[in-house]
């Protein structure tokens, strides 16, 4: 049986925020980057329960105290 390491992905600490996205009108939440020059937002997935949100924070190495949250 073969068994597939999970390489943790990685990002630029220095440069980007990793950040929550949370609508106030609808609830909608979506994880990404956020440049931390720039203030620009690049959205990579949404996150509809815990499971994508744990799944985000296990590939990328990050502790859910690192994720800012912006309505």
């Amino acid at each position: 049986m073969w068994f597939h390491k999970k390489e943790t992905k990685t990002f630029d600490r220095e440069k980007k925020q990793p950040v929550m996205r949370i609508s106030i009108c609808t609830g909608e939440k979506a994880v990404g980057w956020k440049d931390k020059e720039t203030g620009k937002f690049e959205e990579l997935m949404l996150i509809r329960d815990e499971k994508d949100l744990k799944r985000f924070m296990d590939e990328y190495g990050i502790a859910r105290e690192e994720i800012k949250k912006e309505w």
